[in-house]
Order: C-alpha cells, then sequence, then structure tokens
C-alpha cells in the first residue's frame, strides 16, 4: 500500500514538472532588445574612431540631435531642433523607433546633456544594441537668468593606445603560468600531560 502511494505521488510530481516546462515554453518571450556587439568590440571602436562633436560642426544635415535629459530641463532650454529621449527611457518601443528610423535613412544621431558625460552610458547601451550612427556632443549646459548658454568642452584624449593595452592584456591572460599551490600538511599536535602536583608535605 505504501509503495502504491509513493508512486502516485512519483507520478503527479512529474506530469506537474512537466506542465510547468510546458508553461514556461509557451510563455516564454524572447527579450526585445539584445546586445549585437560584445563589451571588446565596443572598446576597440571606440578607442580607434572619433565619436565626438563640436558645436562648430553641427551644420552637418546628417546629424540629429538628441537630448537626453528630462522633460522638465528640455521645455527649460534645449538646442534647436533637437529631439527629447530621456536617457532613462531609451529602451523604449517609441525611443526604439526613433533610432531605428535614423538608420534607415542613414542620419547620425548626436547624443548631448548637461555635460559630456550624461549621455555617456546612453550612447554605450545603443552602441552595444547595433546602432552605430552614434555620437556624442563634446558641450556643457547651464543656464543664466532661465536662459540656456552652451558652450563646447575640451575632452583631454588619452596619450596611451589603449587598443594595444588591451591586446597585451588579453595576450598576457592567456599566456600566464599556472600557478600549482602546494599545501602544507597539517602539523601533528602532542598533548603533554600535566602533572599532578605533589601536596606540600609537613605542616606548622
Amino acid at each position: 500500500m505504501k509503495e502504491l502511494e509513493k508512486t502516485k505521488r512519483i507520478s503527479i510530481a512529474a506530469v506537474l514538472f512537466i506542465l510547468a516546462v510546458i508553461i514556461g515554453l509557451l510563455t516564454y518571450k524572447r527579450p526585445k532588445n539584445t546586445y549585437a556587439i560584445n563589451t571588446k568590440s565596443t572598446l576597440e571602436k571606440l578607442t580607434s574612431e572619433n565619436y565626438l562633436v563640436a558645436l562648430n560642426e553641427l551644420n552637418n544635415p546628417d546629424y540629429v540631435l538628441i537630448d537626453i535629459r528630462n522633460q522638465y530641463d528640455f521645455d527649460k532650454g534645449h538646442l534647436e531642433n533637437a529631439i527629447n529621449v530621456y536617457a532613462a527611457e531609451i529602451l523604449s518601443e517609441d525611443n526604439i523607433k526613433v533610432f531605428e528610423e535614423l538608420k534607415e535613412n542613414n542620419k547620425t544621431a548626436v547624443l548631448y546633456g548637461n555635460n559630456p558625460q550624461e549621455p555617456n552610458a546612453p550612447f554605450l547601451i545603443l552602441y552595444q544594441l547595433g546602432y552605430e550612427n552614434i555620437k556624442l556632443l563634446a558641450i556643457e549646459n547651464s543656464y543664466l537668468q532661465n536662459k540656456l548658454i552652451t558652450k563646447n568642452s575640451e575632452i583631454e584624449k588619452s596619450e596611451t593606445d589603449v587598443t594595444a593595452f588591451i591586446n597585451e592584456s588579453i595576450k598576457k591572460a592567456n599566456t600566464a603560468p599556472i600557478v600549482k599551490v602546494v599545501v602544507a600538511p597539517p602539523k601533528k599536535v602532542i598533548t603533554v600531560e600535566k602533572k599532578k602536583k605533589a601536596p606540600a608535605e609537613g605542616g606548622c
């Protein structure tokens, strides 16, 4: 009787497991956005190509300005003809459509914020998703009496060859010698029995 009860439980558990797997497969959805370029390739391309744009280069008809600041800052003041795509919502369906259209029309999206560092994260995300038609506007924004003042920002270019550094690091990682760790055997502890003190002889 107990064996039959055990078999029933195993059968029920197996059926429930199979149902869970089937439901999981039926409800599985592929992520909408998947990286097209890995981090290594992204770093190599970004260190070899110039992706910065200055204010005096904005007269290019293929450039489309993308303001990644929030709606409040955008309404307070923005560059002429700029489109507001808030950084926190950059992967929403509507915003991805904007970048898809720009890519199809061979236009370059030029991202900008209040400083050159602000659009870095959205830039890297979009670049790794396969939108290689993007650049960064090297500017700093400030306000004077509620009027937007935009000026070029000087970004120091690294004198070191970053690509060579990455390649050298990979080479070292692949050719690093295998270090064997030798563990010393545990020390034997010898316990010494304490001698009992003899009672004092004599008395007063």
